[in-house]
């Protein structure tokens, strides 16, 4: 997803959204250095370090600090293929962080409520923005059930998701700035060309400038048709406020999978498994 990580050594926070001057304490300036290094770890170490950096953030006194190192952490969770024990860690750290220090806004909320939809794991909120945050979920997967879109490929060829009747349809958005979503294209790519031939076919939509698309596809090629989405209107249809994205369709045209994050090869497979294919 789009991520908001602080720079290390500002005296500001954002607490849930609203700035505040802040001095990370000797405690906490650890933890946020190892939050703003998990990008640069080896897949295979990250989701050690990211669970124990939970653990971390939960024995914290309740600081200023502490619900926004939680809600940090959770940004980043997401991204590939934790482990169920580190998504749960990371969520029951976000819902202990609310439980100390409420938010000014409904955002970690949804982080939260994210957690619990889509990685399947457990976490709970008084909070009425919790219970609201589950229910506006609902209703966006129910919005998404129906949609439809027409946009039209670099290559020049015109697309609409509900003329794929019969195919097995992932929805992807991205962006050439986004770390995640270049990290996920290859993998993207090879499950293109392996199941094209079966069925499959991906969409990948960026709200990018096409000059700013080609120069990068032309030093990161894919076979697979990418549009662009200038006015954000099918960025607002799915109601995409992070990125990357996936959405995927079964043969008949139901939304049958989705992630709110980066995937690996064997999640992008799961999820197509769900879609049939």
């Amino acid at each position: 997803m789009k991520k908001l990580i602080l720079p290390l050594l500002v005296s500001a926070v954002l607490v849930f959204g609203q700035q505040t001057k802040y001095q990370w304490t000797d405690a906490e300036q650890p933890i946020l250095a190892g939050i703003k290094s998990l990008r640069g770890l080896p897949d295979d170490k990250r989701p050690g370090v990211t669970k124990n950096l939970a653990l971390q953030i939960r024995q914290l006194p309740a600081t200023p600090g502490k619900p926004d190192l939680a809600i940090q952490l959770a940004n980043l969770v997401t991204e590939g293929d934790p482990g169920h024990d580190t998504l749960q860690e990371t969520a029951t750290t976000l819902a202990a962080a609310l439980r100390e220090r409420p938010a000014v806004n409904e955002r970690p909320y949804m982080s939260l409520a994210q957690l619990v939809r889509y990685e399947n794991v457990e976490a709970a909120s008084a909070d009425p923005r919790f219970a609201t945050a589950l229910k506006q979920l609902d209703a966006d997967d129910e919005k998404r059930q129906h949609l439809d879109f027409t946009l039209t490929a670099l290559d020049g060829k015109t697309w609409t998701l509900r003329q794929l009747s019969g195919k097995v349809v992932l929805v992807n958005f991205w962006a050439t700035w986004c770390p995640p979503c270049r990290k996920e294209m290859p993998d993207l790519d090879a499950l293109y060309k392996q199941y094209q031939g079966k069925g499959l076919v991906i969409l990948a939509i960026s709200d990018e400038e096409r000059p700013i698309v080609d120069k990068y596809l032309a030093e990161h090629p894919v076979t697979y048709p990418v549009m662009l989405d200038r006015g954000r209107r099918v960025h607002s249809q799915f109601v995409v406020d992070g990125i990357p994205k996936s959405f995927v369709y079964d043969r008949t045209g139901h939304l049958a999978a989705e992630s709110i994050d980066m995937r690996t090869r064997s999640q992008f497979l799961e999820m197509l498994k769900r879609a049939g294919l």
